[in-house]
């Protein structure tokens, strides 16, 4: 592969059509080695049949070259061999760096998009099904307590367990708990476990390992999703192996759910001997697969035999990190996707769709707690409608007072959607700029720095959850008054036992800050995944990514 990169960038510096006058010291500077090696690899390049070079001797004399390999069967031969040794780096990085035209990005991307899908092979006289997945979100972490994105999420919801989990059909339902039991007062609740649950690394779970798990969330001074419902237990206490009793400060209907999340999965009390960076790239789980390779653009799981709700039909699983947009391959290759979420196309004849039940939403919001030019109703109800379509664009020739540019800040994930507010605001008249930062920072003060802020909210089964944080969140962005108000309903809510109530308790909360203008949603739509008729057992998680457990391949 290396000798590919040095051909293409002989070929970018000197390439064409004709014989082509140079001297070994300008193919030295180009490739950046010495005479000798330079020379050692033009004569592996003509031996390959890639070009024909004839020296000339003496000082001064140009010596000739002359291209013969296509730049772009080259490129495609380099990814090709790139993906066949798994070195998915190179692949991309070739991607990058070779793709000259749109149709060469297309060949490159669909030559490595071809990788994934479902693949079967025998080892051992065994079969071992794979399944390929690609997702565009970078992996970082898959440590409970500081997972920030999805897809880190959804890879930690296959690793790890928590005490009780849900189900679209059941509500909630059991997980490392079979049972469990809540006080009259409804701030003590008791937790009874399975017996001989294994860790991926053999130890037995008890019941220190979700004390231990609780109060690492209690004690963490990490700007945690979900923190307001876990700050509020005052007690965790395991009162034998099999049996813990959790107290919470006062009653709330969203600590149950809660304990449903990633975020609430529970870790072996053993881990406290390692660093925990090193715990969130090799966790240490009780789920139906275990991780057993992470690097840059790969993280490989493979199936915990021993899990106590059953095997996995999966033996193995492959994410790769793909930092482009991914298009499904056509359903009549060898290599389709076979599963894709959120497929931007599908043809309806060859693939089945299913629905999660899950929406994604997106939407602005004003920091009027900055003092600027959103402390004014009148000029935020202007700036919000600006991002209607129905919305004309200004005058040019009218004279307009408006205020200095807006900075909106957002995370990468949503900077497509916010460079779109700021078009829309820059053509009704409003400079603009947007900021776009990691989601760690922007938990920190670089929210009530800016004047719009991009959000997104998945409505899936954990949407109260996220809605009572979300608007916790929101409360810190507006003026006093409207912050108490907001807070005092937040607290309704969470002691409202009647889950249509805590509906009605959000909506309000909703109507209220899009009716003064501090709320403009952009757009809401469904998560899908189209699948091949092949696939069999698609189900779905509580966040609306397919659960890997219960998939499987009919063999043929």
């Amino acid at each position: 592969m290396k000798l590919h990169s040095q051909f293409l960038k002989l070929h970018s510096h000197h390439g064409g059509p004709a014989e082509i006058p140079v001297t070994l010291d300008e193919l030295a500077h180009t490739l950046g080695c010495t005479h000798r090696n330079a020379l050692h690899i033009i004569n592996k390049m003509a031996g390959l049949a890639w070009i024909t070079w004839t020296p000339s001797r003496g000082r001064g004399k140009r010596s000739k070259l002359t291209f013969l390999a296509d730049a772009e069967e080259i490129a495609l031969e380099s990814v090709k061999q790139a993906i066949s040794s798994r070195d998915f780096g190179s692949a991309i990085e070739g991607i990058r760096g070779h793709a000259r035209s749109s149709s060469l990005q297309n060949t490159l991307e669909g030559w490595l998009l071809a990788y994934f899908g479902h693949h079967s092979e025998i080892r051992s006289n065994k079969q071992i099904d794979t399944l390929r997945l690609p997702v565009n979100q970078k992996l970082h972490t898959f440590d409970p307590l500081y997972m920030n994105l999805l897809a880190e999420s959804f890879v930690s919801s296959h690793v790890f367990d928590g005490l009780v989990g849900r189900s679209s059909e059941r509500g909630i339902v059991p997980g490392l708990a079979h049972a469990w039991d809540v006080d009259g007062s409804r701030t003590g609740w008791t937790f009874h476990l399975r017996k001989e649950v294994l860790f991926h690394h053999g130890k037995v779970l008890s019941a220190e390992d979700v004390v231990y798990s609780l109060q690492r969330l209690i004690q963490t001074s990490q700007r945690t999703l979900y923190s307001s419902i876990f700050k509020e237990i005052t007690g965790v206490e395991a009162l034998n192996s099999t049996t813990v009793r959790i107290v919470l400060r006062k009653p709330n209907e969203l600590f149950l759910p809660f304990l449903c999340t990633s975020r609430a999965a529970i870790v072996p009390r053993d881990m406290e001997s390692g660093p925990e960076s090193a715990f969130g790239r090799r966790p240490v789980g009780t789920g139906p697969f275990k991780l057993v390779e992470i690097s840059e653009e790969l993280c490989v799981l493979e199936v915990f035999p021993y899990y106590y709700q059953g095997r996995a039909h999966l033996d193995r699983v492959e994410i790769l990190h793909v930092p482009f947009g991914i298009e499904q391959a056509q359903p009549d290759t060898a290599s389709a996707f076979h599963v894709i979420p959120n497929p931007s196309t599908a043809d309806a004849s060859s693939w089945s769709r299913i629905h999660s039940e899950s929406y994604v939403r997106k939407f602005v919001t004003c920091n009027t707690k900055k003092n600027g030019p959103l402390s004014d109703p009148l000029l935020r109800a202007d700036i919000l409608s600006c991002l209607s379509e129905a919305a004309p664009p200004i005058d040019p020739g009218t004279p307009e007072m408006l205020p200095g540019p807006l900075q909106i800040a957002t995370i990468p994930q949503y900077l497509g959607d916010a460079e779109y507010i700021a078009s829309r605001l820059i053509r009704h008249g409003y400079a603009c700029s947007v900021l776009s930062v990691s989601p760690e920072e922007f938990k920190g003060p670089v929210r009530l720095q800016s004047d719009l802020i991009v959000f997104s909210l998945l409505r899936d089964q954990d949407e109260e959850l996220r809605l009572f944080d979300l608007y916790q969140t929101l409360a810190q962005h507006v003026e006093p008054g409207i912050r108490a108000g907001i807070e005092g309903m937040l607290n309704l809510i969470a002691g409202q036992p009647d889950p249509g109530a805590r509906g009605e308790g959000f909506k309000r909360i909703e109507d209220k800050l899009t009716r003064d203008h501090q709320l403009h949603i952009l757009y809401e739509k469904p998560v899908q995944t189209a699948y091949l008729p092949s696939v069999r057992g698609v189900t779905f998680n509580s966040q609306g990514w397919v659960d890997l457990r219960h998939l499987w391949f009919p063999r043929v």
